[in-house]
């Protein structure tokens, strides 16, 4: 690279970086997988192990790049064989061809052009066949003619001169290789730049050899763990009892004396690189191995499943060693041991560190398996779009860029960092400058320290315009920093995301598809009104009006209690709990039990049911006190529950009305079916014109009755705009009329 200071290099850094902290989370996993195979093992199963990437090009370039090096400190950690073993490996290959088999560039060898020599031979002797006393050439200093062997040619420039128009004159015999006085004076000057140049890149190439060395003496004296991928191969017996389907070509395996290790090619004599993970697979579905570790690019197109077909249809337990930061890509992973066919659904154990990135994902990955089974069978309900959970949309890089503006102190963030108090505003000043500098350290924040007058040592710099929407680059750099200031600003960023999409769902800005509106009793009232009719089809626009009851009883809520308690899942902190304040002099109660992730609790309210968020702990404890009298809930439970029957949370001044149902137990809901999309913009139209904007965005819906169970599809209309809708509508038919 002729610029070390591009961002080509810097580029390559931050990649190395990235690869290197992931490959320590996954060691970190190690004797955690291993204790779950073995244990697996012992109960007649078998072990699929995923993880994304190898590292094995990095390792390839670095063996070609840095051979010797690698080889004096491979052999300090493996012994003289696994030195002899790699060097054979490395240098048996052909000629010419590189170790992936593609065609290496060679310089070659070009013999001097005929052209060449006879140029040459013709000078040799154009003295001897032009150099006749008829010859007269011209002298540069006093542009007089004169015969060629009287006159001085520089050897340099070409140029003849008297010897006695020379200062001083020149009276002795020269040499072949006599060179004029200017063109003396510049070749001594180049000579000694030259010099100086390399004398300059002799000490900077020292440096850094001194460097190097420092450097590799660093590494042979840090007690790194071993490669990830070769260490669970050998715990679990080595090659022979684990199949491996990656894109290596050649792996770490134990010498047979113990001492050292020995790098082999994956395939064997009977068996081509080409076919060697269809081979590996054949030995797994076969039960002559029992384990099998597969990464993305050597998996695809691979079924592990327990198929009924296979010989080896012992139940599967598959295991992540390394989490990607796509959902998408995870279910992908995991659909190789969930097929059709199968004799035994596939056991999944999620590995990960207490670090934030993988302890948030690791809980998405987790809610999605849930759905497996229903993308299999092709219902597209299964749950929530696999795009909810992807932290680089819309909203992410949204959340980042609010994040990164609250750190760099442009703007104020929008909630309280954690582990810090709003009472205490010192502790958020803290997070601050802890959070900056470490972005400062994983290249984020382009920095400079100023180190002059009272502003000595403050960090300042910022965050370029391209950094600041990129979640993906967010996510890896974290990666490299101390885990307790990664995990608060993974949860930094994860809590503004949050927050986002809530105020996005409030206003109705929140784009979620097909919206199932849910409650416990759904009634269509009355009969559906036609308010429009294609002329063309002949097909017509139907509004149909629901009566929702949302609410939750007494006796629903201490059932959903009991069972909880029952099953042996329950919290110490499961129970009803009152609100600390007063709202229009009421106090509001719920119902609040552990959920699936830890310190999260599910909360139901009397009036909607179960809330759409899951609140943390320590946020039920600021907001509400845990009842411990079962007569008290029960009074203030139902006595909200038969307040909001008719009435919003606003009480009964409130500005809309009857068409406010915030916090409203029993509410209308109406819902345009059949033809939809010839008034589509009519609809859009009439829409605009109110006054919130969390009712002038087109949502559709689905309801399901609760007495027949019918289904009907359309787009929600306010209450409030029903009217305005009709109108529309009324004209478009005259127009059509």
């Amino acid at each position: 690279m002729t610029n070390p200071n591009s961002s080509q290099l810097w580029r390559v850094y931050w990649s190395s970086h990235q690869r290197f902290f992931r490959h320590m989370c996954m060691s970190a996993k190690v004797p955690a997988a291993v204790r779950i195979a073995k244990q697996a093992l012992t109960e007649e199963m078998c072990v699929v192990i995923g993880l994304q990437s190898t590292g094995e090009a990095r390792t390839e370039e670095a063996v070609s790049k840095y051979g010797s090096e690698l080889d004096d400190f491979i052999s300090e950690q493996q012994g003289e064989e696994g030195v002899k073993e790699l060097q054979r490996k490395r240098h048996s290959a052909t000629p010419g061809v590189s170790s992936k088999g593609r065609v290496r560039k060679a310089a070659r060898w070009k013999p001097e052009s005929d052209d060449d020599f006879d140029e040459g031979f013709g000078t040799d002797s154009g003295g001897e066949s032009n150099g006749s006393d008829d010859e007269f050439q011209i002298c540069e200093i006093c542009n007089s003619e004169e015969g060629r062997k009287k006159l001085l040619q520089c050897s340099c420039c070409g140029q003849l001169v008297h010897p006695s128009c020379l200062v001083p004159p020149v009276t002795d015999v020269v040499s072949e290789d006599w060179s004029c006085h200017s063109c003396k004076e510049k070749t001594e000057e180049f000579l000694q730049q030259q010099h100086a140049y390399l004398v300059e890149l002799t000490k900077r190439y020292e440096t850094a050899l001194e460097r190097k060395s420092k450097i590799l003496e660093i590494i042979r004296s840090l007690d790194l763990p071993n490669n990830p991928l070769d260490d669970i191969i050998d715990q679990l017996g080595g090659p022979d009892k684990v199949a491996e389907m990656t894109g290596r070509r050649g792996m770490l395996v134990r010498a047979i004396n113990g001492k050292g290790v020995t790098y082999l090619p994956r395939n064997s004599k009977d068996v081509t690189m080409e076919m060697v993970n269809m081979h590996e697979k054949q030995l797994f579905m076969d039960g002559k191995k029992l384990v099998a570790v597969i990464s993305e690019a050597g998996s695809a197109g691979v079924s592990l499943q327990a198929d009924r077909r296979a010989k080896n249809q012992n139940r599967r337990v598959h295991l992540t060693l390394e989490l990607p930061w796509s959902a998408d890509r995870a279910i992908q992973q995991f659909g190789r041991t969930h097929r059709s066919n199968q004799a035994s659904a596939p056991m999944y154990r999620l590995l990960f560190t207490n670090l934030g990135g993988e302890r948030r994902f690791a809980s998405i990955v987790a809610k999605r398996l849930e759905s497996l089974g229903a993308l299999t069978q092709g219902d597209r309900r299964a749950g929530p779009s696999l795009s909810a959970y992807n932290y680089d949309s819309a909203f992410g890089k949204k959340a980042l860029m609010v994040m990164y503006r609250g750190i760099m102190e442009q703007d104020t963030l929008p909630i309280v960092p954690p582990g810090c108090s709003s009472e205490n505003p010192e502790t958020v000043q803290d997070f601050i400058m802890k959070a900056k500098a470490a972005l400062v350290s994983v290249g984020i924040v382009r920095d400079s320290v100023l180190g002059n007058g009272k502003d000595y040592g403050k960090l300042s710099g910022r965050i370029i315009d391209s950094d600041m929407h990129d979640v993906g680059r967010f996510l890896n750099r974290i990666l490299g920093l101390p885990p307790d200031i990664q995990n608060r600003l993974f949860d930094l960023f994860v809590s503004i995301l949050d927050l986002l999409v809530q105020n996005a769902r409030i206003e109705g800005n929140l784009d979620s598809g097909i919206v199932d509106m849910k409650a416990n009793i759904i009634e269509l009232q009355g009969t559906p009104k036609t308010v429009h009719i294609d002329h063309m089809s002949g097909a017509p626009t139907v509004l149909f009006t629901f009566t929702l009851d949302r609410g939750i009883t007494w006796e629903s809520a201490s059932t959903m209690l009991e069972e909880k308690q029952k099953d042996g899942l329950g919290s110490s902190s499961d129970g009803f709990y009152e609100s600390k304040r007063e709202w229009l002099g009421r106090r509001h109660y719920v119902l609040a039990f552990e959920s699936s992730a830890s310190g999260m609790f599910k909360i139901v309210r009397p009036a909607v049911g179960e809330s759409v968020r899951d609140m943390p702990l320590a946020e039920l404890k600021n907001k509400y006190r845990k009842l411990l009298s079962l007569e008290k809930a029960r009074s203030g439970w139902e006595d909200e529950y038969e307040v909001s029957s008719k009435q919003c949370m606003h009480g009964p001044n409130c500005k809309l009305g009857n068409f406010c149902t915030v916090g409203r137990r029993q509410q209308e809901v109406n819902v345009l079916g059949g033809l939809i999309l010839p008034v589509w913009g009519t609809i859009e139209k009439a829409l605009s014109k109110q006054a919130r904007q969390s009712q002038k965005r087109l949502r559709v819906v689905r309801l399901e009755t609760t007495t027949d169970n019918k289904r009907i599809v359309g787009l929600l209309v306010p209450n409030a705009a029903v009217e305005s809708v009709l109108q529309d509508l009324a004209w478009v038919q005259e127009i059509d009329d």
